[in-house]
Order: structure tokens, then sequence, then C-alpha cells
């Protein structure tokens, strides 16, 4: 951890990276190991880790197998990490990126405590001025921003909440000292995959939990338990070998996605299906690897939102509450899971409101206001999700050539090519930016930091500056929203598509045919010479 920022006004620097989560750290080993450059990271919070820092709240863990949650640069820590549990919790992974920072010394080039306000692209001095907020100011050839798909916390505002008199938390900015809940009057605002998480947590330990669901949720068990002795053996017997079976996939979840259509199987078979996936726990893989058309087919959809709502009925006592505990929508946002989630509202100290149909009115100074009725509270948890994809980047107010600002570039719904640039932006490079594949992100962000690492160097050979063909651009966008256009997603509010953010744009933001079309894609680019970018 680190104390005060360090000076930094005037500092010059070939590479200038923001953020220190798990894109930003392999950003800063690239450029500095790889690549020889004077690099530095500006991170606004105390510590490494990105949204791994900040989710501190209870339940909080990932819901990709830890098997593809992880780096493979570091061969040696790839093979023999000890990850205690198939899906490990936030403290386990904060762990392994401080272990991976430290091993690499890479915090002795990262300002903490920084936050960048602003980046300005100088055309004449072909550098990247950045302000941070403090005012100071660095220059940079080039800006690698690895901000966080889901970093950006959203918390909505409702009147007269600085009257109340308890405690209001947000789950993505827990207090780093915990908190108290044993025995509180709890209410927790929100059903994404953070709300349902915390739910089943604190449900056993709090006086009584209020859920205040605006939007039910397809929920399938996660299937926590120890870290797969088979995987730990695949990956130290050839982890070469395991990332590219990884990369190879369509998601890159550690699963092969299935090719065969629900309808295609009678329907003792699909039951079966569904079946060994609700066993085996994972929303992905319930979603991907039963059957290859629940997220493009209705009918093949409700297959399983079917299935789903059984065990929904099987499992919620009171028919009314599991009625309200149904979604009405198909099975199309981001798959949600959580052992236990739906039986934890069979306790007596837990109670579902629709605040839909009776909506949040107001805070009082001992509670909320809902459908006309207060309820008394001590703590209200703020579980709302996150402005995703781009509303991290949208923080930085940034301009490119010809004054250009990226909120006017983006006015309209996000525009990059390959997930990686920003036509008019020179020199300025995303990890897992918009139209990134719909994938996991750690093994991800390490294949795109790899291909702009080489197109840096390209650069560097040359003496020239990297910049993206709009025409390139507006092409990978068309391709991008084609591919959701395709899908269920396109239809269901979430955050997949903004949706879930007042006033943001409803659009694609994502690369949907897979990572391993993606690699072909973007391999085909690089070997035609980089087409689409300008290196000038």
């Amino acid at each position: 951890m680190a104390d005060t920022p360090k000076p930094l006004d005037g500092l010059e620097l070939d590479v200038a990276i923001i953020g220190a989560g798990v894109g930003g750290l392999y950003a800063l080993y690239s450029m500095r190991e790889k690549l020889g450059l004077n690099a530095q990271t500006f991170e606004m919070a105390s510590g490494v880790g990105g949204t791994w820092f900040w989710n501190r709240y209870p339940g909080c863990r990932v819901d990709t197998e830890s098997t593809v949650y992880t780096y493979s640069f570091d061969l040696d820590m790839f093979q023999n990490w000890d990850w205690s549990e198939r899906y490990a919790r936030q403290a386990e992974v904060l762990a392994y990126l401080n272990a991976v920072a430290d091993k690499h010394g890479l915090k002795r080039s990262i300002n903490f405590n920084t936050k960048i306000a602003r980046a300005e692209w100088d055309d004449a001095a072909k550098r990247w001025v950045l302000t941070t907020a403090d005012g100071q100011t660095v220059r940079a050839r080039y800006l690698i921003e690895s901000v966080g798909l889901l970093s950006s916390s959203y918390a909505p505002q409702f009147p007269d909440q600085d009257k109340f008199k308890g405690q209001i938390l947000v789950a993505s900015k827990w207090p780093e000292q915990g908190a108290d809940l044993a025995g509180k009057r709890v209410a927790v605002v929100g059903t994404g995959s953070t709300g349902i998480q915390i739910i089943t947590q604190i449900a056993p330990t709090v006086g009584h939990l209020h859920v205040l669901q605006r939007t039910a949720q397809w929920v399938v068990p996660l299937g926590i338990g120890p870290f797969p002795q088979d995987a730990r053996a695949r990956i130290k017997l050839d982890p070469v070998g395991y990332r590219d079976w990884a990369l190879n996939t369509g998601t890159v979840f550690g699963f092969v996605e299935s090719t065969t259509p629900a309808l295609s199987v009678s329907e003792e078979e699909r039951q079966d299906r569904f079946q060994k996936a609700w066993d085996k726990g994972n929303g992905f893989s319930f979603l991907l690897e039963t059957f290859a058309d629940l997220t493009v087919s209705a009918e093949a959809n409700k297959t399983a939102t079917d299935f789903i709502k059984s065990k929904i009925d099987a499992a919620v006592k009171d028919p009314k509450i599991a009625a309200m505990l149904t979604p009405s929508d198909y099975y199309a946002r981001r798959p949600l899971a959580a052992d236990g989630y739906y039986e934890t509202y069979n306790r007596a100290n837990v109670t579902l409101h629709d605040v839909k149909a009776q909506p949040i009115e107001r805070f009082t100074e001992t509670g909320l206001v809902v459908g006309g009725q207060e309820i008394a509270l001590d703590i209200v948890i703020m579980a709302t999700g996150f402005d995703a994809v781009t509303g991290n980047y949208l923080k930085i107010d940034t301009v490119g050539r010809n004054g250009t600002k990226l909120a006017d570039h983006w006015q309209e719904g996000p525009r990059s090519f390959g997930g990686l640039t920003i036509a008019g932006f020179p020199n300025l490079f995303m990890v897992f930016g918009p139209f990134s594949p719909f994938t996991s992100q750690p093994l991800v962000h390490e294949w795109q930091v790899d291909y702009f690492t080489d197109l840096i160097d390209a650069a560097e050979r040359s003496g020239g500056v990297v910049d993206t063909d709009p025409a390139a651009e507006e092409d990978w966008v068309r391709i991008c929203q084609e591919g959701l256009a395709g899908t269920l997603f396109q239809v269901t509010d979430s955050w997949i598509n903004g949706a879930n953010i007042p006033g943001k744009p409803r659009t694609s933001m994502w690369y949907m045919n897979g990572m391993a079309n993606y690699m072909v894609e973007m391999n085909q680019i690089r070997d035609a010479g980089y087409r689409g970018f300008r290196i000038a």
C-alpha cells in the first residue's frame, strides 16, 4: 500500500498507464520489460487490484473458474499458484495480484492515490498531456487506459437521502475496514451479480434483511468448492497448451461451448443436460455449455427458463414469493450464479419487496419509504451495479486530434477498432475497451496487451504515431452491432447494452463472435500490415 502521492509535475514518460488492475499490471510489465520503455502507472486507489481492490463486500468472489482467472505470462505462477477454491474469493484474487506485482517489481512504477482527470493529445509534440486531479501535469508518448469493465459504480440518489441517520454503503466501494452487519436491519438495493452474492452471504447473520428488487433474475447455483485437481494437473503438465485451449473457446470461461441446438434433442435429453449443468454450477456454463442457441432463439431460451422456473417453484415455499422471483423476460443478461439464492427467501428474517410495483420513494431518518410504507433500517446497501464498459473512460476528460472530445465521439454510443484504439485519438490504447469480445477477462487482457505491444514496437521501429482509420473503426462497430442484433441480449435490458443507466445510449458494446474468431480477425489485420491502423 502507498500513502501520499509523490510529486509528478513535469514528468516525461514514454508510456502512461491508467489503472493497476488485471490489465493495467500486465500492460506495465509489457511496456517496461518487453519494450524497455519508460512506463509508469497512475492508480486512484492506494493499492493494486482495480475492481478487486474496491469490491470487498460480503460474499464477493469471481464467477469465472479460477483456472482461467489468472495470467499465463509468468508460467511458474500459472502452474504453481495454489488457488484454494474453484471460484476464488476477493481476498484471494487481491493477494494473487499483489504477489504478481511484488514478484515483478511493478509497484515501484505505480503512482498510487493519483487520479487522472484530463488527457489531451498535443499534435505538435506528439504527446499526451495528462492532468491529475490535483493539477499536476505529466507528458507521455503513449497512453494506455486499463480502467475496468465493471469499475465505474452506479448508485442512484433517492430523495432525502441526507436525512437518513443510519449507514449507506455502496457495494463497489466497500469500506476497507469492513462493516458490522450482525443483528442489524439491512436493506439491499439491487439483485444483480453483486446483490445476489451479498444477499446469500449476509442473510444468516443480519437481524432482518429487506431485498429491494426491481428486476427478478434467472439465477443458477455457482458450485462453490475446492479448486479442481484435474484442471490443476492439466495446467501443471502443459500451461501454454491450457492457455491456448482456453483462448480458443468462445468465451474463455474454462469450458467448451455447446454446438447442439436445444430443440434438436429429446425433452428427456434436454432436461438431463440442464440438470447436469445445474448440479455442476456456474451461470455461464448453464447458458453456453448446455446448448448452442439459448442466446439467439427465443424458443430454445424458453426451455432453459422453464427449467429454472421449476427450480424456483421447488425451492421457494411461498408461491407468491416464487412468482415475484420469477423473471418475465429472456435468460439473456449476464448469467448470474449463487449457491442457495432462492432458498434464502424461505428464511423468516428475509423480506422481498417488488420496487418496480411499489417504488422506493424516499429516505426518512430511520429508514426507507417503499410503496407508501416505511421500512425501519440501520443499514442500506446499494448493489445497483455499474456504468459498464464506457463509464470510467468518460470520467476522464479526453481530447484527441483537432480538439475532439471522447464524450462527443461517443455521444451516440462507443466507437473503437478491435476494442483497442479509437479513431482520432493517436497512441491511445485500451485494455478490454468497447467492442472487445464478450468473454472472461484476464487471459483476454493479456492477449490484447500482447497485440498492441507488438503494434507499439512497430511504431517505435519506424518512429511513427499509431492512429486508426475512421472507416476501419466504422466497419468494426458495424460487425459488432450486427453480432449483438442476432442475440437475445439485444432485446433484454441490462448493462450489456447500457440499458441500466438512465440516459445512456442503448447500443452494442461487444464483439459477439467469440474469442477464437476475434483472434483470427485481429491476426489477419496484423498480417496485412496492421490494416486499419495508421502508423504515420
